[in-house]
């Protein structure tokens, strides 16, 4: 294995350590803050993290680029970033973590209809069984049941969505700047929206001047995971992204359930046999869409 190709496997597993564990941070998060607090806490600590790497970066980028990085930042962090905390009110994070798992399949369907890159009829069949898993898993309820759709998860859906067209769109339009500058300067773009939203809109600043207990160490957990979850993950992300390709890179999406059940089960979480059938399912559609999916 040539080095360039042991690194990008030894990146993209930290970076599923580094995503895995998000799910219990925005978890632990929502205990004190509302969801619309924890979404644009993360983005805002986020940005603050990595402004003086933008400021410094911001000057070399083209302006052709900037809608491109506009829309990275928001498809890439601040619209998932809001999703997740509002749908992880009504779902367990080990849930989310796999349903996290739609990306490559969602990134598979907009190569295909959108750059037009042909996929072997095995694909079709991967996308097929990934989404029957996650129909299993939004209807999964307490023990061997499918007993109902729990709505918050097409948000995830959602999520997954930008996330799939955010690769697409780096891979094809930014491919060739560096990883940090499309990272810090898409995040300081929208990052303005995030904190006009926090600070104008929420009762954030309130909260924590009244410095309540939970307020405190929820702002902790969310600040930890737009540090760390947000900026620095996406940097090895992109680099990932440009060492390989986008289908490489969604791949993460493979390894990230085994740490977010990991924590959720930890944290004492339950889990039911229909949803273990339904993470099986989701893995087993996206390993047979990402190994065949380029047409012979």
């Amino acid at each position: 294995m040539q080095k360039s190709s042991l690194l990008a496997w030894v990146l993209l597993f930290v970076l599923a350590f580094i995503w895995g564990s998000s799910f219990i941070l925005i978890k632990k998060g929502l205990i004190g803050l509302t969801p619309e607090e924890v979404g644009s806490l993360r983005i805002v600590a986020a940005s603050i993290f990595l402004l003086p790497s933008a400021i410094k970066r911001f000057k070399y980028v083209e302006k052709k680029r900037i809608v491109y990085l506009i829309s990275v930042g928001f498809l890439g962090s601040l619209i998932p970033a809001f999703l997740f905390a509002i749908a992880q009110t009504q779902i367990a994070s080990a849930v989310t973590g796999v349903l996290n798992g739609l990306v490559p399949i969602f990134t598979i369907l907009i190569a295909l209809f959108v750059f037009r890159q042909k996929q072997t009829r095995a694909v079709y069949a991967g996308v097929i069984v990934g989404f029957i898993g996650t129909a299993i898993l939004i209807s999964a309820g307490e023990g061997n049941s499918l007993n109902g759709i729990n709505a918050y998860a097409f948000l995830i859906v959602l999520a997954t969505i930008c996330y799939a067209s955010n690769l697409n769109l780096i891979k094809q339009r930014l491919n060739d700047l560096h990883a940090v500058t499309v990272t810090s300067v898409s995040l300081i773009l929208v990052g303005p929206v995030a904190a006009t939203y926090l600070f104008g809109f929420t009762n954030f600043f309130q909260k924590l001047m009244n410095g309540a207990p939970e307020i405190g160490i929820s702002t902790f957990y969310i600040s930890l995971l737009g540090v760390f979850g947000t900026a620095i993950a996406l940097i090895i992300f992109n680099k990932v992204l440009q060492m390989k390709d986008a289908l490489f890179a969604s791949s993460v999406t493979y390894i990230i359930p085994i740490f977010a059940v990991m924590w959720g089960v930890l944290d004492g979480e339950k889990l039911y046999l229909m949803h273990y059938v339904g993470m099986v399912a989701v893995g087993i559609g996206v390993y047979i869409a990402n190994k065949n999916r380029y047409k012979k």
